[in-house]
C-alpha cells in the first residue's frame, strides 16, 4: 500500500536525515559537512505568542554569545526537551545554514549537532562556513591576464 496525495495537498517536509544521522553516527567530519550540504538538517524553533517564527538559539548565563543546534532528526531535538509538550521545529538545508552564519556570525559561540545524542558533534561557526563552501558565483575572480 502507498500514500497517495491529491494534487492540491503537498508532502510532508522531511523531519529525519539519514545522511546526517549516519555520519554523525561515524563521527565523520567530511560525511557531516557533505550532509550539510547536500541534505536537510532540523532547526529548533522559539515559539513566542502562539507563533513559531524564530530560530531557537541556546546561551550561557554570562555571556552574550549563543550556541545553535542542530539535529538530525525532530526526534532528537524532542529528546532534549522532554518538558516540552509540542516541540516545534523548522527544516533547513546548507544555504539556509550559510545565510544564518552569516548573519549571527558575531553572536554564535558554537554550533552542536544532536547534543541530547546519541551522537553529539560540534564545530564552531567559522569551521562550518569552510565546510560548507562556497556559493556558486562567490570566491576569487580569475584574473586572466596572468595566464601565459
Amino acid at each position: 500500500m502507498t500514500d497517495s496525495l491529491s494534487p492540491d495537498q503537498e508532502p510532508a517536509a522531511p523531519t529525519h536525515s539519514e545522511a546526517l544521522s549516519a555520519a554523525l553516527a561515524a563521527q565523520d567530519v567530511v560525511a557531516v559537512a557533505y550532509a550539510l550540504r547536500n541534505d536537510v538538517m532540523i532547526i529548533p524553533q522559539l515559539v513566542v505568542n502562539g507563533q513559531a517564527e524564530q530560530v531557537r538559539v541556546f546561551g550561557r548565563e554570562g555571556t552574550d554569545k549563543r550556541m545553535l543546534l542542530l539535529f538530525s532528526s525532530a526526534e532528537n531535538y524532542a529528546r532534549m526537551v522532554p518538558d516540552d509538550v509540542n516541540p516545534q521545529v523548522m527544516v533547513g538545508d546548507g544555504q539556509w545554514l550559510r545565510e544564518f552564519l552569516t548573519v549571527h556570525e558575531s553572536t554564535l559561540e558554537m554550533v552542536f549537532f544532536d547534543i541530547a545524542g546519541p551522537h553529539v558533534m560540534q564545530a564552531a561557526p567559522a569551521d562550518l562556513m569552510r565546510a560548507l563552501g562556497e556559493q556558486p558565483g562567490e570566491g576569487a575572480a580569475h584574473d586572466i591576464s596572468s595566464l601565459d
